[in-house]
C-alpha cells in the first residue's frame, strides 16, 4: 500500500494509466516495469479500498485482471457478500457446484466491484444489463486478444462462457425474486448477416410488430429468416430495387424458382418442399397484410397467393410397426435421465405433440371417476386444451419427475401462449428443456439401443411418429372419429379421417373376404365375381378400391366407369355385395323392419306391412347366403 500510494498519491492517476500498467500482466511488467508491477502487487489492497465503498473499478480493468479472488478477500475482512446463499439457491435449481461457483464468482465480483452494490440482494436488472453490454464491448476490442492471448483461436469459447455466465446470473437473481422481467436466452448469432435495405427492413420490423400480438415466436422467427432471405436475394439479384413497392410478382416468381435451385447455406443442398413452403408461406402472409393494411413502401396488391406455394403429397401416416415399436420402449425404459424417459413415454400413449409435452405444467395429472390417470395437456397448435387418458407407465414415470419437481421450488415463467405464470414439469436449472433435448436427442440414443437405424447409423423414428402410431391404433381398434380427434387435438374431422380410413390389415381382410377363392360373398353381385365375369381391370380397381365402396350393410361394386349412382335401393341392386363381417348390421337392420311391418300391421296397412315385410326377407335371403341359419336372425 505504501509503494503504491508513494507512487500515485491520488488515485485518479493511477486510473489514468494504460490499462497495461494497472492490469500488471507479464508482459506489461516486461514492458513498462516497476510501474506494471506495482499494480500487480497492489491488487490486495485495491480490492480493500472497493470492499469497503472507497473506490469502483472501470469493467475493461475487472475483465482483463483474471482471477481476482474477491469472496476470499471478503472473507478474510469479515464480510457477508451473500455469495453463499446465492450458491446454496442455485444448487436447489439443479446447478452443479463447480459450474456455477465458476459464474458467481466472476460475475457477481465485478458487478460489485464496478458498481459497488456489496451485497448480492442489492442487484438488480440494470446492472445485469450493464455487465452485458460490457461484456460485449470487451470481447468486440483488442483487449480481449492482448491479455487473454488464447482467445485468437478460442474466441467463441471467451463469447459463449462470459454470455453464458451472465444469463445464468440472471436466472438465478430472477428466480430470487430480485428482478421483474422473466429472462431470455440472450446468444448473439455466430454468422454475421448480410446487409439489406434499410427501407425495406423498416417495414419488416414493423410487419413482425404487428405479428407478434397474434402469433408464436416461433413462428415470428421464421418470419423473419424467410423475409430476410428474399432481401438479400433482391440485393444481390436486384440491386436496383430498394423499396418493397417496387418489387413485382415477376421478381417473386423468381425467388420462389431460385429457392428449389440455389444451396442452402446451411447445408449445401437445395431446400427441401416443406421448407420452401415456408419461405413461400410467410412472404404470402407478408404483401397480403401490408396490402391491406394499406401500408407505404409495399405493393398495392398481393403478389402472392394460395396457388403459388408448393405443393407436397398427401402422405399415409407413417405408423412405428409393432415390432419395432416394442424394442424401441425396451430401450426407452432404458434411458437414465427421467426428463427424457417421461417425454417419450407421454408421447408414446398419448401422441401429443412436443411442445404440448414440453410445455406440460406440475398440476397437469389427475383421474378419471373410475381410477384412470388423466392427463391436461396445454394449448399448443391449435390453441385448444385438451384432456387425455394416459396410460399407466406413462403415468408412474410422471408422477416421480412431478414429485422431483415439487421440491425445486423455482418461480413460475410465464407461458408463451397463455401469458399465465406456470410452473413447467419439463425443467431444470430454472429454465424450460428444449424439445431437442427430451426428444431428438433420447430417440437417438434409444434407436442406436434398439438397432433401429438406417444404413449410415442415423434413427429412423421420428417422435411424431409417435402421434402417427397412436392414430393408427386407434382406428384399427375401432375408436369413433370423435374419439381419434380428441385425442390428437384435432379441429377439423378431415384431420382424423386419414386415421378413420380403413387400415392395410383390414384392406387385406376385406379384400380376402371378397376377391379370394372360395370366399363367403352374397348378393347380386357374387355370382359376377364367383364366375369370373367381372374383366381383370375391374378386379383390379376393387382391389385398391374396395374400403371407399362401404355402404351400411356391405358394398357398392358400381365400377367408376358406369358413373355415379342414382338410387339408395342397395339391397336389390345388381352391384351390391355382402360378406360375414356385416351379418351383425344386417340382423339389427331386419329388426328395424320388423318393428314399423309389426306396427302397420296392426294399424290395417297392407302396403307399408309389405314394404318392410319384403326388406326384411331380402336380409333374411342374404343372412341364408353368407351360412346363417334359416329362421329369425334375431335368434343366432
Amino acid at each position: 500500500m505504501r509503494r503504491f500510494v508513494r507512487r500515485w498519491p491520488d488515485l485518479q492517476g493511477w486510473f489514468a494509466e494504460p490499462l497495461a500498467i494497472r492490469v500488471g500482466n507479464i508482459p506489461a511488467r516486461k514492458e513498462y516495469g516497476l510501474d506494471a508491477e506495482l499494480s500487480h502487487m497492489a491488487k490486495p489492497f485495491l480490492l480493500f479500498l472497493a470492499l469497503h465503498g472507497f473506490v469502483q473499478f472501470d469493467y475493461r480493468w475487472l475483465f482483463a485482471c483474471s482471477p481476482l479472488f474477491v469472496p476470499e478477500a471478503a472473507r478474510e475482512m469479515g464480510l457477508d457478500l451473500g455469495i453463499d446463499a446465492l450458491q446454496a439457491d442455485a444448487r436447489r435449481l439443479g446447478f452443479g457446484t463447480i459450474g456455477i461457483d465458476t459464474t458467481v464468482r466472476w460475475s457477481v465480483s465485478r458487478i460489485m466491484l464496478h458498481t459497488g452494490c456489496l451485497h448480492v440482494s442489492a442487484l438488480d436488472g440494470e446492472n445485469i444489463r450493464g455487465l452485458r453490454e460490457a461484456v460485449a464491448a470487451f470481447l468486440a476490442s483488442d483487449d480481449l486478444v492482448e491479455f487473454y492471448p488464447s482467445a485468437s483461436k478460442k474466441f467463441e469459447m471467451f463469447r459463449k462462457s462470459w454470455t453464458l455466465r451472465v444469463n445464468q446470473l440472471e436466472l438465478l437473481l430472477f428466480h430470487r425474486g430480485q428482478l421483474h422481467a422473466e429472462p431470455r436466452k440472450f446468444m448473439r448469432s455466430i454468422k454475421e448477416r448480410q446487409p439489406v435495405m434499410p427501407r425495406m427492413q423498416e417495414v419488416v420490423d414493423r410487419w413482425l410488430v404487428a405479428r407478434s400480438a397474434t402469433d408464436r415466436p416461433l413462428s415470428l422467427k421464421r418470419f423473419e429468416l424467410a423475409l430476410y432471405r428474399f432481401m438479400v436475394w433482391l440485393n444481390n439479384e436486384r440491386p436496383e430495387i430498394e423499396s418493397f413497392a417496387r418489387v413485382t410478382r415477376d421478381d417473386v416468381l423468381q425467388y420462389v424458382v431460385a429457392l428449389s435451385e440455389q444451396p442452402s447455406p446451411r447445408t449445401g443442398q437445395p431446400l427441401g418442399t416443406l421448407a420452401r413452403r415456408g419461405h413461400v408461406s410467410a412472404l404470402s402472409q407478408f404483401f397480403r397484410n401490408t396490402a391491406t393494411w394499406e401500408w407505404d413502401d409495399t405493393p398495392a396488391r398481393p403478389l402472392l397467393g394460395i396457388g403459388d406455394i408448393p405443393k407436397i403429397p398427401l402422405r399415409v401416416p407413417r405408423f412405428i410397426p409393432a415390432d419395432e415399436l416394442a424394442r424401441l420402449m425396451g430401450a426407452v425404459a432404458g434411458l437414465e435421465c427421467l426428463y427424457q424417459r417421461t417425454a417419450l413415454l407421454i408421447a408414446r400413449w398419448t401422441g401429443a405433440r412436443k411442445g404440448e409435452i414440453q410445455r406440460l405444467s406440475v398440476d397437469c395429472l389427475d383421474s378419471y371417476p373410475d381410477g384412470t390417470a388423466r392427463l391436461r395437456l396445454p394449448a399448443g397448435k391449435t390453441y385448444r386444451e385438451r384432456m387425455v387418458p394416459l396410460h399407466e407407465e406413462a403415468e408412474n414415470a410422471l408422477r416421480e419427475l412431478i414429485a422431483q419437481r415439487d421440491v425445486a421450488g423455482e418461480r413460475a415463467l410465464t407461458d408463451e401462449l397463455t401469458g399465465t405464470p406456470t410452473r413447467y414439469v419439463f425443467m431444470s436449472h430454472g429454465r424450460l428443456l428444449s424439445c431437442s433435448y427430451l426428444f431428438q436427442v433420447s430417440l437417438k440414443q434409444a434407436c442406436q439401443a434398439a438397432g433401429i437405424v438406417d444404413g449410415n447409423g442415423r434413427r429412423t423414428i421420428s417422435p411424431h411418429r409417435f402421434r402417427h402410431t397412436v392414430g393408427t391404433q386407434l382406428a384399427e381398434r375401432g375408436a369413433k372419429l370423435h374419439t381419434i380427434m380428441s385425442i390428437l387435438g384435432h379441429r377439423s374431422a378431415s384431420m382424423s379421417l386419414v386415421y378413420a380410413q380403413i387400415s392395410d390389415r383390414e384392406v387385406l381382410r376385406d379384400y380376402k373376404s371378397v376377391l379370394e377363392p372360395g370366399s363367403i360373398i352374397a348378393g347380386p353381385a357374387a355370382a359376377q365375381l364367383r364366375s369370373g365375369a367381372l374383366p381383370k381391370a375391374s378386379v383390379d380397381w376393387l382391389k385398391c378400391n374396395f374400403f371407399k365402396t362401404e355402404l351400411e350393410l356391405g358394398h357398392c361394386l358400381r365400377l367408376p366407369a358406369e358413373g355415379p349412382c342414382e338410387c339408395d335401393m342397395y339391397l336389390t341392386c345388381a352391384k351390391f355385395l355382402t360378406t360375414p363381417a356385416y351379418v351383425p348390421r344386417l340382423r339389427e337392420r331386419w329388426k328395424l323392419e320388423m318393428a314399423p311391418a309389426e306396427d302397420a300391421q296392426a294399424h290395417g296397412w297392407p302396403n307399408e306391412q309389405a314394404r318392410h315385410r319384403s326388406i326384411a326377407d331380402r336380409i333374411t335371403r342374404l343372412l341364408t347366403d353368407l351360412g346363417e341359419p334359416d329362421g329369425d336372425p334375431l335368434c343366432h
